[in-house]
């Protein structure tokens, strides 16, 4: 009879450990929630701020790229200097710094001040982002991680569905400075259940600045963030000027720009579960497959703008291809070495470069006259450039496994 008693604690302790990784997850994916509801809900609330401030809505849109240019230069310099710290404190630190940053934001009295908070509060979106993947990742196992991946960034696609949406309607409802004082209620959130319930690991002995910048030297993380930042790129072409087009192509409803963008973030969730099903073991065929999939999707939208049941279709499909970030994240992993931390917080703003060079190449089309389709040709070239690295990353990965195999 004891036998049956020992399985059964053995079972219990493995019911125990799975339900302990869930809420753990849980509360990392929420971080990003939250991060994703800061970073595009103040796209939604820009008319309103620059109606504060009596400024134009071109001179409002500064603060949306002082926040990406916060993240990317914050996912490395806080990665190179803090990475010595236990991963489980540095989390808990850059929600609280991301607290005072969005405070800051609800505060602010002017238009550089505004400009000055969102740039704070970009610093650590690319650093929080990498650390909890890792984070996620080590605690879930050799065999799960891309799943453990997906599950953190389900967080930043569920904001585009419910969060944004959301801190949306009530900015515009009790005013724009309301929206971003609950986002930094939800960061406080974040900072005090990851205390609670993430467990404590000790820092990497290993980490620090001389070996964190040792990513930067490596050809095969260089190729990957690469790749996120030109693949990636027209996804944002399209995503940027879609609500524009929309108005000026079709004649459907204004209010028909919330469902075609809802259905987009219910394609984005799909496509990062999918990813994290399917990454593990083949995680290069998986990122082809995504980026293609965003090339084909981009074409898709070029050719049907003007018919809003093609365009929403072709939102979905290039939505899913979003599930690119987990194989490249995943693979950052393989091949980062004792830089791990830089590389995965790199990952993340190296597609906050495609979030600026998408819309900034679109606009270039947009401003030669060649119409509202370009978006999507445009997503198509970053497509296309994206396959292209691929087979960078293919041909040096196949030169690293020959040179390491046994003469």
């Amino acid at each position: 009879m004891t036998k049956p008693q020992h399985n059964d604690t053995a079972g219990h302790q493995i019911r125990d450990g799975e339900s302990s990784l869930k809420v753990v997850t849980f509360w990392l994916a929420f971080g990003t929630f939250v991060l994703g509801c800061s970073e595009f809900a103040a796209m939604g609330l820009l008319p309103y701020f620059a109606e504060d401030f009596n400024i134009s809505e071109k001179t409002a849109g500064y603060a949306i790229s002082a926040y990406a240019l916060g993240v990317v230069v914050g996912a490395p310099v806080i990665t190179m200097f803090f990475s010595h710290l236990a991963r489980r404190t540095m989390l808990i630190a850059m929600m609280i710094f991301y607290t005072g940053g969005n405070l800051l934001t609800a505060l602010a009295w002017s238009e550089w001040m505004m400009n000055i908070a969102r740039f704070i509060a970009g610093l650590p979106h690319g650093a929080y982002f990498g650390i909890a993947m890792l984070f996620a990742a080590d605690i879930a196992g050799k065999n799960r991680r891309a799943r453990a991946v997906s599950n953190v960034i389900l967080g930043l696609t569920v904001a585009t569905i419910i969060g944004v949406p959301g801190i949306s309607a009530i900015g515009q409802t009790l005013g724009w400075r309301t929206g971003f004082f609950m986002i930094a209620a939800l960061s406080l959130l974040t900072a005090l259940m990851v205390w609670k319930k993430a467990p404590y690991r000790g820092p990497d002995p290993n980490a620090n600045p001389r070996t964190e910048l040792s990513a930067l030297k490596n050809k095969d993380v260089l190729l990957v963030l690469l790749m996120g930042a030109i693949g990636f790129g027209g996804m944002f072409s399209v995503y940027s000027y879609f609500s524009t087009t929309y108005l000026q192509t079709t004649s459907a409803p204004e209010w028909g720009i919330a469902v075609v963008l809802f259905i987009y973030g219910i394609g984005t969730t799909l496509g990062n579960l999918i990813a994290g099903r399917i990454a593990e073991g083949r995680l290069l065929r998986t990122a082809l497959g995504f980026q293609v999939l965003l090339g084909i999707s981009a074409a898709a939208y070029a050719m049907s703008v003007g018919n809003v049941i093609s365009m929403a279709t072709a939102l979905f499909f290039m939505g899913m291809g979003g599930g690119m970030v987990v194989p490249l994240q995943t693979r950052l992993m393989d091949v980062a070495g004792n830089a791990q931390t830089l590389a995965g917080a790199m990952n993340h703003a190296a597609f906050n470069s495609a979030n600026a060079l998408g819309p900034w190449l679109a606009g270039m089309t947009l401003a030669a006259g060649y119409g509202y389709a370009s978006t999507g040709w445009v997503g198509v070239a970053l497509a296309v450039g994206g396959i292209f690295i691929w087979c960078l990353i293919v041909m040096a990965n196949d030169k690293r496994q020959l040179s390491q195999a046994p003469s």
